[in-house]
């Protein structure tokens, strides 16, 4: 009978085991917050990534294409993208940019 009751024993075990393994789930990671300063110096720099990154590519670019080119995220290709729009120095075709 002792060997019964060890044998229940090592079942339980191996099930409580088992269960704390399964409800561990991965940690979650929060999403990275990217802090953009805005002044002048900091978007008349994004403003020459994008410029840059429109020059080189010698074609029209989304906005996800050009962030990738300039090396940038997609919030300061839109701070750069305002300063060359308002400068006129770029043009949007059916979704795309490109140089004026």
């Amino acid at each position: 009978m002792a060997e019964k009751k060890a044998t229940t024993k090592a079942a339980a075990e191996k099930k409580t085991t088992k269960a704390a393994t399964e409800k561990k789930a991965a940690p979650k990671r929060a999403a990275k917050k990217v802090e953009i300063v805005i002044n002048s110096e900091t978007v008349g720099f994004k403003a020459g990534d994008v410029y840059q990154a429109l020059f080189a590519a010698e074609k029209a670019l989304s906005v996800k294409e050009i962030a990738k080119k300039a090396k940038i995220s997609e919030e300061e290709t839109l701070l750069g993208m305002g300063w060359l729009f308002k400068e006129g120095k770029i043009k949007e075709e059916e979704g795309l940019f490109t140089l004026a």
